[in-house]
């Protein structure tokens, strides 16, 4: 039996080149349309790894999504907007794929949704997190004081503060998911930050 192009790739149409040197204004047409319908789907996917956060607790007293929620209740409670809300909740998605830099992957997810000041809130939590325990594992809790002087430390602090190191109480009443996931539909709808935005308006 002959192995059609349409068994292998299915109906749709696909661009013809077999290297980038070799693409046409009509096959980058095909690519962009495809982007276009598959970037409308980030926000789902987001979802769906936040609750693979669920009954993951890796030992702390509360499992990584309720932490993940905690936080960003208290952002949401104390007023903050939801650019940052939508950060406070992503700030740890990292955990299960960059184990050894999850505060780089959650940045690298939400940059080109918020602004400047929360995304480098969230690419340095680790760090400054690392202020109310680094000293309890042989590390220097004073990490951070690299970045002193730096116009976004004191925001960073805050967030650690605040929201980040004191969402680990069994008994608040975090928000659900569910709450959040209109803000993070509509936060992630269009980036703000993106050098790829043009092909979405396009």
């Amino acid at each position: 039996m002959d192995v059609t192009e349409e068994t292998l790739h299915g109906a749709r149409e696909h661009a013809k080149f077999t290297a980038m040197t070799e693409g046409t204004a009509e096959d980058w047409a095909i690519i962009g349309k495809e982007y276009r319908t598959f970037a409308k789907g980030v926000a789902d996917r987001v979802l769906d790894h936040l609750k693979l956060l669920e009954g993951d607790f890796g030992g702390f007293p509360v499992c990584r999504l309720e932490h993940s929620l905690q936080t960003a209740t208290r952002a949401h409670r104390d007023g903050r907007d939801e650019r940052y809300v939508v950060m406070a909740l992503m700030h740890d998605i990292g955990d299960t794929l960059g184990t050894f830099n999850h505060p780089d992957v959650a940045a690298a997810i939400i940059k080109p949704f918020v602004s400047e000041e929360a995304h480098w809130i969230c690419e340095k939590h680790g760090a400054f997190q690392g202020y109310y325990y680094f000293h309890h594992v042989g590390m220097d809790r004073d990490v951070r004081e690299q970045w002193r002087g730096h116009p976004y430390f004191e925001a960073c602090a805050h967030f650690c503060e605040k929201y980040d190191q004191a969402a680990f109480d069994p008994n608040y009443d975090s928000a659900p998911l569910s709450f959040f996931e209109p803000m993070v539909r509509r936060v992630m709808e269009k980036p703000i930050n993106s050098m790829y935005a043009k092909v979405i308006d396009d």
